[in-house]
């Protein structure tokens, strides 16, 4: 994937410089409610050389995202293949700021461009979206970006204990859409 402009925000492969933001969002209880618990530094690089290995195997991944204005790292957007043991398979959509980033509509702005390069670029008949059923902002941000949902898709994420993560929602969207 090349990297990917929109009027604020650059998206693109992850640099060294990134690691040490990234670490410390991942240690972020907040950023973390809906995710799980926090990563140490080794866990939160180790994701970062999973994500590149996926972009050097698919072409596509979780990219990082900068503000193109100062340079600052904030957070990663992009697309990935669904995890197994979930009840459905395809490709998903997601973010993930750093809570300096919230509320300036970057999640947004960003998702769209995504899925552009989804439908456009990759050819993606579909792009999917998941959440806990108590993230109320991922799922606003889903609605935006022209996302629904069918309440006959909501179900208990296999790969999570019994408590407040189990439950999540599915959001999709079509490239007709």
């Amino acid at each position: 994937m090349t990297d990917l402009h929109t009027g604020r925000l650059l998206l693109r492969r992850w640099r060294d410089s990134d690691l040490e933001p990234w670490a410390a969002m991942n240690a972020d209880p907040e950023v973390r409610e809906h995710l799980g618990d926090l990563l140490t530094r080794e866990q939160s690089d180790a994701s970062v050389a999973r994500f590149e290995a996926a972009f050097d195997r698919r072409g596509y991944g979780w990219s990082a995202v900068e503000v193109r204005a100062t340079g600052e790292f904030i957070g990663f957007v992009g697309l990935d293949e669904v995890d197994g043991g979930l009840p459905f398979t395809g490709v998903e959509i997601g973010w993930r700021l750093a809570r300096t980033a919230w509320g300036h509509g970057y999640a947004t702005e960003a998702a769209r461009a995504v899925l552009a390069h989804g439908f456009d670029a990759l050819g993606l008949p579909e792009i999917l979206a998941v959440t806990t059923a108590s993230n109320l902002r991922s799922q606003a941000v889903m609605r935006r970006i022209g996302m629904t949902t069918d309440p006959a898709d909501d179900f208990d994420d296999p790969t999570v204990p019994d408590g407040p993560l189990r439950p999540n929602v599915l959001f999709r969207i079509t490239r007709e859409r």
